[in-house]
């Protein structure tokens, strides 16, 4: 061969592997690594589904290869005689290797579809299969401790109120909803007490829950309504607990007609945007982490069921890249009520104060926690009532 033709051979072979290259880069990119949400609302509902799906796309952004594919508004009202299974069937048809539901009420489709797709990996959010030994291995749960959030805004509205009296709007009733009215309650009866000096027993605060995660017409309360009874009655700050902004909303409705009073979305960072004359903060969830580190996992074969319960990152709980639970302060918290809470803030963090130690009672007067006890992970998960000193239902009963 001569030296002429060794150099065509040799630029022949070199086009040959670059075309192999550029082919196998381009299936890659036709195969990436899909992942899926359920939603149980609207994608972009500025509450609990937007948080998770801007989880996902955080997902996308960290992770090389990967990819969301969603379905949202699952749910009895607008997806009437679909089951969570079917939807799966789809996503997995779709490619998903791994699939994210995010509703405590898909509980059972999610492990009936994990048994049937044992070889795709499922996350339950907020559930306790793993706990309780019902989830397949390729089952896993995830959670935040929403309960520190709901303590900071407790603590936020006991500081704001004028009136004494504390509106919680809440979703349907169950252990989770429980323990997280619970905790906007202490955290607002502590702000009461120790820094405002004031009698425990004068604090108002009173719990009205619709009977789902947000409004369905015909058959949940109507939290529009429910919010203006609330202002109509003297409560001058709504807590919310259910996924969507009605709270905030009919604050601001109220606070144009001359009211002062206030209100504290849920859920999502950005729930407070367009009403800063009346939020004072917004105790949401931070997905994208802990779900980069699942995918991971599933994706690449190291995969472990396990229940996960996640905290703030106590050294910048508002760190997007660490902390699962996070507090916004709002524009319309005043800047002494901003001080102290950064100071609750970072008492909470290095556990100078604990407001689940007892002596704590249930509503009907039983013991919740005895004193000189600290509750377990176990008794504020599987909270059986609201607590002593709160006003409203225990059970949907």
């Amino acid at each position: 061969m001569t030296k002429k033709m060794f150099s065509k051979f040799a630029i022949i072979c070199l086009v040959l592997a670059f075309t192999v290259a550029t082919a196998g880069l381009v299936s890659a990119e036709e195969k990436p690594n899909v992942f899926g949400l359920l939603l149980v609302g609207p994608y972009n509902d500025h509450g609990w589904s937007q948080a998770h799906y801007e989880g996902g796309k955080y997902v996308e952004k960290m992770v090389p290869g990967a990819k969301m594919i969603y379905i949202d508004k699952v749910n009895p009202a607008d997806r009437q005689g679909v089951t969570i299974p079917q939807l799966v069937d789809d996503m997995v048809e779709k490619g998903a290797k791994l699939i994210i539901a995010n509703s405590d009420d898909m509980k059972d489709g999610t492990r009936e579809a994990a048994a049937m797709h044992p070889d795709v990996y499922f996350i339950h959010i907020s559930g306790d299969d793993v706990l309780t030994g019902k989830a397949p291995k390729n089952l896993s749960n995830l959670m935040g401790r929403m309960e520190y959030g709901k303590m900071m805004a407790g603590f936020a509205a006991a500081l704001t109120t004028k009136s004494g009296k504390i509106g919680y709007l809440g979703p349907l009733i169950n252990e989770e909803t429980r323990r997280l009215a619970a905790c906007a309650y202490l955290g607002a009866k502590y702000a009461w007490a120790n820094v405002l000096k004031k009698d425990p027993k004068q604090l108002k605060f009173q719990v009205t829950w619709i009977g789902f995660w947000f409004n369905i017409p015909g058959v949940t309360a109507d939290p529009t309504q429910v919010a203006q009874n609330f202002f109509n009655t003297g409560h001058d700050v709504v807590i919310s607990g259910i996924d969507t902004t009605e709270a905030v909303v009919v604050a601001k409705q109220k606070k144009q007609e001359g009211k002062a009073v206030w209100a504290i979305p849920y859920d999502y960072i950005g729930a407070c945007e367009g009403a800063d004359d009346v939020c004072l903060g917004v105790p949401y969830f931070n997905w994208g982490p802990s779900y980069v580190d699942f995918v991971k996992a599933a994706f690449d074969g190291k995969w472990k069921s396990k229940w996960v319960w996640l905290g703030p990152d106590w050294k910048n709980i508002n760190n997007p890249d660490t902390s699962t639970i996070g507090f916004t302060k709002g524009p319309a918290l005043s800047a002494d009520a901003q001080k102290q809470l950064a100071g609750f803030i970072k008492a909470l963090g290095a556990k100078k104060i604990n407001l689940f130690k007892g002596p704590l009672n249930y509503q009907d007067g039983s013991p919740f926690v005895k004193a000189g006890q600290t509750a377990s992970d176990k008794q504020i998960w599987y909270m059986e009532q609201l607590l002593e000193g709160m006003e409203g239902a225990s059970s949907a009963k």
